[in-house]
């Protein structure tokens, strides 16, 4: 299952001509018209990286930027624009875009600018993930709880490393069975219910934390403290 990419373009030619590139080399695409519908997506999808036009209509490029990373995201973002003023691309720089790539663009270096901050950000998710009493090694696919190594089945690791790099988010099972089991998963929401069970009793330790909570009617979340309210 390739990286999601959220395209964001209110000119459909465009949109189309990135969706093309993207899923020749094996992207998953979203995308959105306006800024207002970008925030909407970026918040349901969790997109792997966000390509991103300045000018658009409801909500322009830099607000849908300033408001992503406001709320804590760290997905990778590259403006698309066709404006290539030094001001422009600092501004867009200086409210925490990854990367400036100025319109007419090549197709293939879209594509190898957008791989290159996957690689970067791939990087970054691969340091250790560290909370009370928790350790995960998401290059290793190592947790240590109390410092004592515990042993996850594959999609258990997946779903706890997934879980704990959105922290204080609620996520829904149907979110959970896309992004970690993906798209054509067959199963059911049960499916997560089990694992979170599992995770449970397998990250609980000698102090007894809780890192995952369940939100009733909506899914679940994860609490970086380990403790129950």
């Amino acid at each position: 299952m390739g990286p999601l990419a959220l395209v964001v373009d209110d000119d459909d030619h465009v949109r189309e001509l990135v969706r093309l590139a993207l899923e020749k080399q094996g992207f998953r695409v979203a995308q959105a018209a306006d800024g207002r519908e970008a925030l909407k997506l970026a918040d349901e999808l969790l997109p792997d990286i966000v390509i991103l036009d300045l000018m658009l209509p409801a909500v322009d490029g830099w607000e849908v930027c300033r408001r992503l990373r406001q709320a804590g995201g760290r997905v990778p973002i590259l403006m698309l624009t066709a404006r290539g003023e030094e001001d422009d691309e600092v501004r867009g720089l200086n409210l925490g875009a990854d990367d400036y790539l100025v319109k007419p663009f090549s197709p293939r270096q879209l594509v190898a600018r957008a791989s290159a901050l996957l690689r970067r950000a791939g990087t970054e998710a691969g340091r250790v993930l560290r909370y009370p009493g928790l350790v995960i090694d998401t290059t290793a696919r190592r947790v240590t709880v109390d410092g004592e190594a515990v042993q996850l089945a594959p999609k258990e690791f997946d779903l706890l490393a997934f879980l704990a790099r959105h922290p204080a988010q609620v996520l829904s099972r149907d979110r959970l069975l896309e992004r970690v089991w993906g798209w054509d998963y067959q199963g059911d929401a049960r499916t997560v219910d089990e694992h979170v069970k599992r995770l449970r009793q397998k990250t609980a330790g000698r102090e007894g934390h809780r890192y995952i909570e369940t939100v009733w009617g909506v899914g679940y979340r994860f609490n970086p403290d380990g403790r129950s309210a």
